[in-house]
């Protein structure tokens, strides 16, 4: 996981992570935010596919495998559940490092309670 700062956008914040993928990524699922030729032919050359739909306006749309890219609701879901926790909603910690232990406990108690 990482915290970028709030304003930063998904492309930027895609480029920053991208080195910390681990090898055995195949596939990277991402939304319309993230679709930009470099960062697509950075992900191509880790060896991973990218599977993110092209934007609106693009001349040369890339293609994308829609099949894959509906298992993105999982992430979606993951990040609804952790907004039900009003601190990390709301935003109440001031430090990044102390925001950032409260999503990991979050996570962990989530994951916890889907297990048991």
């Amino acid at each position: 996981m990482l915290l970028t700062e709030g304003q930063v956008s998904d492309y930027k914040g895609a480029a920053t992570i991208l080195p910390a993928l681990p090898a055995s990524a195949r596939t990277l699922i991402g939304d319309k935010g993230y679709d930009g030729d470099a960062l697509r032919v950075a992900i191509t050359a880790r060896g991973i596919e990218p599977c993110i739909p092209p934007r609106k306006g693009r001349n040369n749309p890339a293609t994308y495998c829609k099949r894959t890219y509906r298992r993105r609701n999982l992430v979606e879901r993951m990040f609804g559940r952790l907004k039900d926790w009003r601190r990390i909603a709301t935003r109440y910690d001031r430090c990044a490092h102390t925001f950032f232990s409260a999503i990991c406990i979050a996570a962990t108690v989530i994951w916890w309670i889907n297990e048991s």
